[in-house]
């Protein structure tokens, strides 16, 4: 596919004609295309012909004929090799009380990534995927390292409690930071790429923007995230309802996409959401993780719907938003483990799920070539 809708903003024209060029996001969304039915009912019917009862391998059987759908081809090509990018940013609304964790361990687990010491580097070693960070909205600095790529929009949001997170230059700017790093990833190779996020305060954004997507009540999407007591998750309900109220009052009782994302933040779900409307954009599959990226994907649902058909649920997040969200949009999650870290991990745990999926449509044999008697001889 060309790469010359993920280029950046441009303002073409001369003299009082100026056109001003869509962002990389919006070119993102206008280039992608829906799942491929003749693709999916093709590999429907190479599953019937496999040397196994039909349905006998359930959802994994689901998953492959989906993949063929995402790529347009039948059976589609393994999901290999495959990349992780953790975007990573600071919250403004950490200072209203929801979470008992500084918001200086963002930077921390920024360095622990680079180290290779935190959990998605462990599991992304155990499935053989590259780990890449970046740091969309780090409210330190960060020195230049390798696999961190420096794409701060801010440092950090503002308190969305009173006042708009960032502005809408900015979540459209880290929608286009989301939409480069997917673009390079695949560039560089990457056939399958991975949601990951840091960003202390991160579920409270999310549950807004999974509230604003649902129309679900703030109860109902807001979590315990880190672990937090009683008091504090009625806190955090009561910031979600205040951010929200404050956000109709600004822009109406239906506010567009881009403007929700800006006011309840944040900078690393904004650059998820660039980053899945591009992964759908280049028919590579997008394996979405917890809850923050459910949040990203519901953003990037609202700006192009058909983002859906190329993005597969790594888990089931214990944060109660997730499911309501993967609900909203109609996918069903691959694996159930009770994890709430985020980083990329229940997407990362998924992916050999997911690369098996499409292995097994490639490499099993059908009764035919096998000269097996299938059970209607």
């Amino acid at each position: 596919m060309s790469r010359a809708w993920l280029e950046g903003p441009r303002v073409e024209g001369s003299g009082a004609v100026t056109q001003i060029r869509p962002s990389g996001y919006q070119r993102a969304v206008s280039a992608i295309l829906p799942a491929d039915g003749e693709a999916a009912r093709a590999a429907a019917e190479h599953h019937d012909r496999l040397t196994k009862p039909r349905g006998a391998l359930g959802e994994l059987e689901a998953v492959g004929i989906r993949l063929a759908a995402m790529a347009g081809q039948a059976p589609a090509e393994v999901p290999e090799p495959a990349a992780i990018a953790v975007f990573a940013g600071d919250h403004g609304v950490v200072a209203a009380g929801v979470t008992p964790w500084p918001a200086e361990v963002t930077r921390q687990m920024v360095l622990n990534f680079l180290a290779g010491g935190a959990a998605i580097n462990v599991l992304a070693r155990q499935a053989g995927a590259r780990v890449v960070v970046v740091d969309v909205g780090v409210a330190g600095t960060l020195d230049p390292h390798d696999g961190l790529l420096l794409r701060k929009v801010r440092a950090g949001t503002a308190d969305s409690t009173s006042q708009m997170a960032m502005t809408r230059d900015e979540a459209e700017a880290a929608l286009d930071v989301g939409v480069e790093v997917a673009d390079r990833l695949v560039d560089e190779g990457a056939r399958c790429l991975l949601t990951g996020d840091m960003g202390i305060g991160n579920t409270t954004a999310s549950a807004a923007l999974i509230a604003h997507v649902t129309g679900r009540p703030a109860s109902e999407v807001t979590g315990r995230g880190t672990g937090i007591d009683d008091g504090m998750w009625q806190r955090k309900v009561d910031v979600v309802d205040a951010a929200l109220e404050r956000t109709r009052a600004s822009f109406g009782p239906h506010p567009d996409a881009v403007d929700v994302l800006a006011s309840v933040g944040g900078l690393e779900i904004a650059a998820l959401a660039g980053y899945i409307l591009a992964g759908a954009a280049r028919r590579v599959p997008v394996v979405v993780d917890g809850v923050v990226a459910a949040a990203a994907l519901g953003i990037a649902y609202q700006l192009g719907p058909n983002v859906v058909d190329h993005c597969v649920a790594g888990h089931l997040s214990a944060e109660p938003g997730a499911a309501v969200l993967l609900d909203h949009v109609g996918l069903r999650p691959l694996l159930r483990l009770d994890m709430r870290l985020g980083e990329g991990t229940g997407a990362c745990l998924a992916l050999p799920v997911v690369q098996a999926a499409a292995r097994v449509l490639r490499e099993m044999a059908t009764f035919d070539s096998a000269g097996v008697t299938d059970k209607d001889g």
